[in-house]
Order: structure tokens, then sequence, then C-alpha cells
């Protein structure tokens, strides 16, 4: 099993815009990074767990624990021209962009925010924290996962 830090800004999808979803679950789609798309598609596998990590707002952060559910499979609004996530040079038979499913998998016992996680120097290898990064999904180690959940208030053991 694998660990990801998956970012979203709230004002376009939310953590709370997840649990109110059906099933708790919602496709991560919109990816149009080659390496985020690898991760997909190589690494990422149903059953890995993450963070869904609020960015570019007042306050980013971490407010909880998602699942992957599904394999990576083509973005449909890839081939949509009608979507803000078109790509005409993407071919329906050999998909330039991908998505998995995530769902909720639990809340946070307090919201993490950015500023906390700077403070503590076991994190300092997070790429969330390297200056310039703006990959959607990064990969964790799994010590990370479980210092974050701790932080977070969540039992790893439990998820």
């Amino acid at each position: 099993m694998r660990h990801w830090l998956l970012k979203s800004e709230p004002d376009t999808f939310s953590f709370e815009d997840l649990k109110e979803r059906p099933g708790r679950t919602e496709p991560w789609n919109g990816v149009r990074n080659y390496q985020v798309r690898n991760y997909m598609r190589d690494e990422m596998e149903p059953g890995d767990l993450g963070f869904f990590y609020h960015s570019s707002c007042p306050e980013p952060g971490i407010p909880g624990v998602i699942k992957i559910v599904s394999a990576a499979r083509p973005d449909p609004h890839a081939f949509d021209p009608k979507s803000d996530y078109y790509d005409p040079k993407s071919d329906p038979e050999n998909p330039r962009w991908l998505l998995v499913d995530v769902a909720w998998r639990a809340d946070f016992t307090r919201f993490v925010p950015l500023t906390e996680l700077r403070e503590h120097p076991e994190l300092s290898e997070l790429l969330i924290l390297r200056r310039g990064n703006r990959l959607s999904i990064t990969p964790l180690e799994l010590a990370d996962f479980r210092f974050l959940c701790r932080l977070g208030g969540v039992d790893p053991k439990k998820l």
C-alpha cells in the first residue's frame, strides 16, 4: 500500500464536497500534469490511503483522510469540447489523461494547517513543503502518513 497527498482548491472541490457525494466518492479528474498522471497510472492502487489537502485558500491544510477506490482510467473530460479540461490532442484509443476515484475515509479531529506542517522537522522532506511544488498529487512515506494522522487526531492503525 502506498500513501498520497491530493491537493484541491476548496472553492473548486473541497473535503466537505467529497463527503456530500453519493457514497462519499468522486472521480479525481482534471489532472493535466504528466508526472501526476504517471503516479495514477503506475503507482496508485485501490486501497491506498492519503490526505485531502486544501490549497490556494486563506488557510491551506489537511482536513482528513481519503482512500483510492479505483484503478486509473481515462478522464472523460479530456474528450469533451465543452469541458474546461478538454484536450483536443487526447485520443480515446490512447488516452493522455487519467483519473482515479477517491472516497472519504475519516475526518481529522482538527484541521492541520500548512503553517503547522512547516513547524515539524520530521516533515521537512514532504513535497508539499518544497518551494515551487505545484503537483496536485504527491507520494508520502509511511512514517509521514502516520505522523500526519497523529497530528490530525486519527489513529493510522484504525484506517
